[in-house]
Formats: C-alpha cells, sequence, structure tokens
C-alpha cells in the first residue's frame, strides 16, 4: 500500500471518528426531545456552508438519483439515528448503527451484482461482535420505537453507501456531500417543524454544540466520507466500526466511565474486522 492509499484511507476512517462524537454532544448540549429537528439543523447549514464553495446546484438529470441519496444516506439516517439515540442508551444505538456492513454485503448483490463472499461475512461479524463488547453492559432499556429507528437507521445508512458506489460518477466528493446535505435538511425542516416544533428552552451550551456538529461531525465528516465511498465503494462500510470506538473513549475520557477487559477485547476485534478488510480489499 502506498502512502497515498493510506492517507486516502485515514482520511476516509476520520469521518466516521467524528461521527463518534455526535452522541455526546446530542445527549450534553442539546434538546433530546428534539431530534428530527436537530438533525434538520444540523444538515441543513452545513450544506449552506459548502454551498459557497460548490456554488452550484444539482441538474434535473440528476436530482432523482442525488435526492435518493440524500434521503437515505443523511436525511432519513440522521433523523432515526437522533430518535434512537434520544431513546436508548448511546452504546445501543451504536451497536444497532454499527450493523450497517453487514447490511451492506447483502444490500450490494442485488443493486450491484456483487455477491458476499464468506470472508466479508465473517469480518463484518467480527466487527459488530466487537462493537457489541465495547458497548452493551447487560443492563438495556427496551424502548420498541428506539430500537426500530436504530436498526432503521442502519438500514437506511447501508442502501446509501451501497448506491453512491452505484452513482459514485455523478458529481465530485464536495458537490455530493453539498448537495445531499441542503436536500435532505430542506425535507426534515418543515417534518420536524410539525411534529415537534420548537424547543421553548436553549441552554447555554446549544449553539457551540450544534456549531460543532454542524461544521465538523456534519459537513467536514461526510465531505471526507462519501469521498473515500466514491473511491473505494462500498467496501468502506468497514471503517464505520471506528465510530462507536470513538464514542467509546470519549465516555471514558470525558464521562469517567471505565474502560474493562470487555471494551479492551472489543476495541481490538473492531480493529482487526477493519485491518483485515483493508488488507484483503
Amino acid at each position: 500500500m502506498t502512502d497515498r492509499q493510506t492517507g486516502r484511507i485515514v482520511a476516509t476512517a476520520f469521518g466516521p471518528m467524528l461521527w463518534g462524537t455526535t452522541y455526546i454532544v446530542f445527549s450534553r448540549t442539546l434538546p433530546t426531545d428534539h431530534p428530527i429537528l436537530i438533525s434538520a439543523l444540523r444538515a441543513l447549514p452545513a450544506g449552506l456552508i459548502l454551498l459557497v464553495a460548490v456554488r452550484s446546484l444539482p441538474s434535473v438529470k440528476i436530482l432523482l438519483p442525488v435526492t435518493t441519496l440524500a434521503i437515505t444516506n443523511i436525511g432519513l439516517f440522521f433523523a432515526l439515528l437522533l430518535v434512537s439515540a434520544a431513546r436508548l442508551p448511546g452504546g445501543i444505538t451504536a451497536t444497532l448503527a454499527a450493523c450497517q456492513p453487514l447490511l451492506v454485503a447483502f444490500i450490494a448483490w442485488p443493486v450491484l451484482g456483487r455477491r458476499p463472499t464468506l470472508r466479508q461475512f465473517i469480518l463484518a461479524s467480527i466487527g459488530v461482535l466487537g462493537v457489541a463488547l465495547m458497548l452493551l453492559d447487560g443492563r438495556l432499556s427496551l424502548d420498541a420505537v428506539g430500537i426500530l429507528a436504530g436498526i432503521g437507521a442502519a438500514v437506511s445508512m447501508a442502501f446509501g453507501i451501497v448506491l453512491m458506489e452505484r452513482w459514485r460518477g455523478l458529481a465530485t466528493p464536495l458537490q455530493m456531500t453539498t448537495w445531499q446535505l441542503l436536500i435532505s435538511g430542506v425535507l426534515l425542516l418543515p417534518i420536524a417543524l410539525v411534529i415537534e416544533g420548537v424547543p421553548s428552552v436553549w441552554g447555554p451550551q446549544s449553539l457551540p454544540g450544534l456549531g460543532y456538529l454542524i461544521v465538523f461531525a456534519t459537513a467536514l465528516s461526510y465531505w471526507l466520507w462519501i469521498g473515500g465511498v466514491q473511491l473505494y465503494g462500498s467496501r468502506a462500510s468497514v471503517l464505520a466500526f471506528l465510530s462507536p470506538v470513538v464514542a467509546l473513549v470519549l465516555g471514558a475520557a470525558i464521562l469517567s466511565e471505565t474502560l474493562g477487559l470487555r471494551q479492551i477485547i472489543g476495541i481490538a476485534l473492531v480493529f482487526s474486522s477493519i485491518g483485515l478488510s483493508i488488507r484483503r480489499s
């Protein structure tokens, strides 16, 4: 592997690592009873910021595939993920969302005509097991809506990743990121206002927290991620396992949560799954 290839993989991996900061920022700085609104306020401003650099909108010819990507890859995924995060412990939400590499392997079969291999299934399963060891502590707060939302988020993201590979030649990564964020934000905002309304109280940390989500955990992370998926295809999905690893480490560093033997084994399994998958690819 050349230095350039290593650099591109690291850049792609940095996207899911930034996503791993989302849960702690959302739960500690923003109104968790407005997950759809926060999703809209996260996506739309990020798209507007990037639009300054792109200075163009998608043509009518590619509007349908771009809108489909915006819904699956960002809009529906953001909303379902934060709904799950608002109703379940972060570890459970992260574990549900981390199942998407397994889903990608099977969705790519009918969409891309690429049959999942046994090795691919085993490595993805190892990654999911590692995430489960890291984050599930046996004190499950079973909320049916939260669980279904977490599963839905994983399915939505998996479809988005596979479809991005299918349509990766439509535009540059920056254009695709900008347009997906704009469209998903425009679609989510009226839905959020009708269903959730506007929070009556915003805490003093809400503005910095929302600003961080917009700039770093959305605009920057998705630009890096979409660029990686356009380059490596759906094989990049395994890097999403890094998101719950970062969430766990932040919990230990900021919330003084303890890292036990089970968590260390889980982290080792995740990195083994990622390393072996990258080497095979």
